[in-house]
């Protein structure tokens, strides 16, 4: 089974500009007909706390746009998007739609990354979730959530082969990126695919380098800094057979394990 990573350089507060962006990398990839195509954290605005002006309703244009796309090419698609909440705030969320168009899952991040403010303006999410992507399941989760383990363990007890981490994730700590995702990877015998934004917005510039990491901890597919796709084979049966040979998620303490 494919996945497929797009890299996107994203034009700040400007969704249609990122609807044609992320169109022109979905061509370019020939997007097998089944595949999981991955895209970024807040893809069709950037990171913006003007939540007036990045939020919008939970069955919006970026939902409609991805529902489109994902029904014309026959695909999965994971993205991510700001949706209005209650008393002023907003969501960073992901969407996944499936190849007939409709929704399949919906996570809110659960960690909003309160250095750059985003805990005054996004509410948390409440817990990981799992979907199923043919028969592999797979837990979304988007940027900062990468800081803390403990989230992922919850989805490894579960279970979870595919482990995505959708970003706008800095330049400066982009050591930290690469060395966290080949982390969870490693202690959760898990696939672990980290979808960056390149370019720069007002305030911030971003370094791509996203990664695709085999339960092992070795890398699969890795981007540059600029706009680039990167695609890998998700093995279930070498998946299954690697965590037969080494067990170590028989040993993890499921009562200190909060339950999803």
């Amino acid at each position: 089974m494919q996945v497929i990573g797009l890299q996107l350089d994203i034009a700040w507060e400007d969704p249609a500009a990122n609807y044609d962006r992320a169109c022109r990398l979905l061509d370019a990839a020939t997007v097998p007909e089944g595949a999981l195509v991955v895209l970024p954290e807040m893809f069709a605005t950037g990171f913006s706390m003007s939540i007036d002006r990045v939020a919008e309703d939970q069955h919006g244009p970026t939902l409609a746009f991805l529902s489109r796309e994902s029904a014309a090419r026959r695909c999965y698609l994971l993205a991510g998007l700001a949706t209005r909440s209650t008393a002023g705030r907003a969501r960073n969320e992901c969407v996944v739609v499936g190849p007939d168009g409709h929704e399949l899952a919906r996570y809110c991040k659960m960690q909003p990354f309160t250095l750059g403010g985003e805990r005054d303006y996004y509410e948390p999410g409440a817990a990981p979730t799992i979907f199923r992507w043919h028969d592999c399941s797979v837990a979304p989760f988007i940027c900062y959530d990468l800081r803390f383990p403990e989230i992922f363990r919850p989805v490894a007890a579960q279970g979870a082969e595919l482990l995505t981490v959708i970003a706008n994730w800095p330049a400066a700590r982009d050591h930290h990126w690469q060395a966290l995702l080949r982390a969870r990877a490693i202690e959760n015998v898990a696939y672990v695919m980290g979808i960056n934004r390149a370019g720069r917005d007002p305030h911030t510039s971003y370094s791509g380098h996203s990664l695709i990491v085999g339960p092992d901890g070795n890398t699969l597919a890795a981007a540059g800094e600029g706009e680039e796709i990167i695609t890998a084979t998700i093995d279930r049966e070498l998946l299954a057979n690697f965590r037969r040979k080494l067990p170590f998620l028989a040993d993890l303490r499921t009562d200190y394990v909060r339950s999803i």
